[in-house]
């Protein structure tokens, strides 16, 4: 059995329908939601859910002394960045080497990096004109969005589109693939 902990900072919708599809899993576990916002709508989510939960403010997470043995005690082999706000600490990244993969609104390296993420992705895909967006599945790196790709799935966009429809287009997309990917990437660890 592997332990994830999801970290999270907003409404939550990904990490539900994570902690969902594994409810069952005779492999995975959702040992942890973490979050560094006391009020994401996720923690609600996840609580009704019976995952055990954890807040930490942003020094918190930036302090090994802090953040490890939380993850430690918890069993946490493996992290998944599902709305999560705050760039990840290297030590972190160091601890959980090709054990953390994050999903990105867009089809990287297109509109990808500090400040690119929910609707300012959406709003650059509707300003460029693309013709496609999609999502991006990646293992993180001390770089922004530039860890090595998982998987990408496409999904159209038409100059009708507004941004809102274009992100429930790429949010259809990060229901569908991110737990199966999720569960692909840990089977094979």
């Amino acid at each position: 059995m592997i332990n994830i902990s999801i970290f999270v900072s907003g409404n939550g919708t990904n990490c539900e329908n994570i902690i969902r599809y594994f409810q069952k899993s005779p492999n995975i576990n959702i040992g942890l939601v973490l979050s560094n916002n006391p009020n994401a709508f996720a923690l609600v989510r996840a609580s009704r859910l019976g995952i055990k939960c954890k807040t930490l403010t942003r020094e918190e997470i930036k302090n090994p002394d802090v953040i490890l043995p939380i993850l430690r005690d918890n069993g946490i082999e493996f992290i998944v960045l599902a709305g999560f706000m705050m760039i990840i600490p290297e030590f972190i990244i160091n601890s959980f080497k090709n054990r953390i993969i994050n999903i990105h609104p867009s089809l990287l390296p297109k509109y990808g990096g500090k400040g690119m993420y929910g609707h300012h992705v959406h709003q650059a895909v509707k300003t460029a004109g693309e013709k496609e967006t999609g999502i991006t599945i990646h293992y993180v790196t001390p770089i922004c969005d530039g860890g090595e790709i998982i998987a990408q799935f496409r999904t159209p966009v038409s100059e009708s589109d507004t941004v809102e429809n274009i992100e429930d287009k790429v949010h259809l997309l990060e229901q569908k693939y991110f737990p199966e990917v999720i569960e692909k990437v840990i089977t094979q660890l």
